[in-house]
């Protein structure tokens, strides 16, 4: 997580050394979210199916590609490497994979706050690697800090050697057969909650990636440094570290809806704020905290949700359905954000976007009811 919410630090950068534009570097981030939300229901299921171990390592091996092909010159180079290979990496060593294992193997007692110590952790990478990558970039290069991060991407499948018993033959229950994926996801797509919250997930997808592709770029446009990019990306990653266990935490006491729908809101009243004032390092970093605070603080109700109503046997796939929409959010908010900056020279019809979507997705969650029945139980 570290390294993909690192990449929005090489815009400038790569844009002045080898003439590409902002809306390329756009483009290329929305194509990476699209690659990571059409991929994320197949890792998942995989997965679900065969273990962790197998998934991480093919999936970390594309990570090391898709860093090094982006220093090649050209278009080509982050287009698939920046974009469909990484995309395809995040899906299998983020959360529609590892929150997929904590569930099976972590008794339902302790889910919560396993899944919640795990979303926090990605946090943490955050906050070490930007700060890590912007020194590299100022010391050295950028396409040397991403030969860097390479190397580092590689590092993961050497961690999933160590993978032991990650629940991938467990079944529903001790006396059913475990459901198959083509029909957790039917009756999951005929379960009022589960589709609220998927058309919902679409709003987080497009106001983060917007952000953390677009607002590096935004406040050097202010007149701030560099440096205030890679610091408030770093502030994002320490304060969703505890923010992402609040919420945990809260979802047991509040409903998964509802701390959805609160997430939803207090961000979008943040960006509002921020859009509003006038940009500062100050006003930077408080909205960097602010937003921090609520960066992954969704994976603990989406997790709790989808854990709810049908069990953890299917969780991978049936988080990739629900992460599809989340990552089509994604592909529009980095490329409309590009787009919107080199049509007009400015970043405000972006802002005034996320407010809108914002709203829709804390009214579409906020009647959102996944205390019914479960449709189907499948673990």
């Amino acid at each position: 997580m570290g390294l993909r919410q690192s990449l929005g630090l090489f815009m400038e950068p790569m844009v002045r050394a080898t003439g590409a534009t902002v809306a390329t570097f756009g483009l290329a981030m929305a194509l990476q979210n699209l690659a990571w939300g059409i991929g994320q229901p197949f890792m998942g299921a995989l997965c679900d199916r065969f273990g962790g171990r197998l998934v991480v390592i093919v999936a970390a091996m594309f990570y090391c590609a898709g860093l090094y092909l982006m220093t090649i010159d050209g278009q080509a180079g982050l287009y698939l490497g920046g974009g469909l290979l990484i995309g395809l990496a995040v899906a299998g060593t983020s959360h529609g994979v590892l929150v997929g294992i904590v569930s099976r193997i972590a008794l339902p007692s302790v889910r919560a706050t396993a899944i919640s110590i795990l979303a926090a952790t990605g946090s943490l990478g955050t906050f070490v690697i930007a700060p890590a990558a912007q020194t590299m970039i100022v010391g050295w290069s950028w396409s040397a800090a991403l030969v860097a991060l390479a190397l580092l991407a590689a590092l993961m499948a050497g961690v999933a050697l160590l993978f032991r018993g990650d629940g991938s033959t467990m079944t529903a229950s001790a006396s059913a057969p475990p459901v198959k994926a083509v029909e957790a996801v039917a009756a999951a797509l005929g379960n009022r909650a589960f589709v609220i919250t998927t058309v919902a997930f679409f709003a987080c997808g497009f106001q983060l990636i917007f952000i953390a592709t677009h607002l590096p770029n935004f406040i050097g446009m202010c007149g701030l440094p560099p440096s205030v990019g890679a610091q408030a990306i770093a502030l994002i990653g320490i304060c969703n570290a505890v923010g992402t266990v609040l919420a945990g935490y809260l979802s047991q006491r509040w409903g998964n809806s509802n701390v959805l729908a609160l997430i939803y809101l207090a961000r979008t009243l943040s960006i509002g704020v921020f859009f509003l004032l006038p940009v500062s390092v100050e006003s930077t970093l408080i909205f960097a905290a602010a937003m921090g605070f609520l960066w992954l603080s969704v994976v603990p109700p989406v997790s709790g949700l989808i854990n709810g109503l049908f069990g953890p046997a299917n969780f991978g796939a049936l988080f990739g359905v629900m992460f599809l929409s989340h990552q089509i959010g994604a592909f529009l908010g980095a490329w409309l954000g590009g787009l919107s900056y080199q049509m007009t020279g400015s970043y405000a019809t972006g802002w005034i976007s996320l407010i809108v979507v914002g709203v829709l997705a804390t009214i579409l969650q906020a009647v959102a009811d996944d205390t019914r029945p479960r449709r189907l139980q499948m673990g």
